[in-house]
């Protein structure tokens, strides 16, 4: 029980990258500058916003799937690069090291649907997504799966669009 119990806890700070703040379930608050996530976490409507450019659009999307892409394919240094320099949502350093203990001890899938872009400016980008996660430890074969919601955000660095900060709230039934 114990061992699920860290697993459950590595799965929840690899999904919400160390998020140092307890995230209001309605609005929460990302970073020193008071940005509000775009999506109420407990609301059942997901809006698109409205005023993403086309090739705005397809580069933060092809950065949404690269993260979730990295993660799965457990390659550290590849994930790393999703990330941001300067986050405002965790420590890069402890998320890189629990992110190594949970690669070396479980196959983990995250699966996102329902991915939009829900608030946007040329330096930030929210996307919300729903995710479905497969953790398979590998010594024992044992399984947890999980579902939540998720917005993600990312930032402009040297042109390309990291993740700095990410809100996730699970699903009450767990399968």
């Amino acid at each position: 029980m114990k061992k699920w119990l860290m697993l459950a806890v590595a799965l929840l700070m690899l999904t919400a990258c160390n998020n140092k703040e307890e995230s209001n379930i309605e609005s929460s608050v990302a970073s020193n500058k008071e940005t509000t996530v775009g999506y109420e976490m407990l609301g059942d409507s997901i809006e698109e916003a409205d005023d993403v450019p086309k090739e705005a659009e397809k580069e933060i999307l092809a950065a949404f799937d690269e993260y979730i892409a990295s993660f799965n394919s457990k390659d550290i240094d590849r994930y790393i690069n999703t990330l941001s320099k300067n986050p405002q949502g965790f420590d890069v350093n402890e998320d890189i090291e629990v992110a190594k203990n949970v690669f070396a001890q479980y196959d983990i899938n995250r699966t996102a649907s329902d991915v939009t872009i829900v608030k946007y400016n040329e330096e930030e980008a929210q996307v919300y997504a729903n995710l479905d996660v497969k953790m398979t430890e590998i010594k024992t074969n044992a399984e947890l799966n999980s579902s939540g919601r998720q917005v993600t955000v990312f930032v402009k660095e040297n042109n390309n669009w990291k993740v700095t900060s990410v809100y996730y709230i699970g699903n009450e039934s767990q399968q």
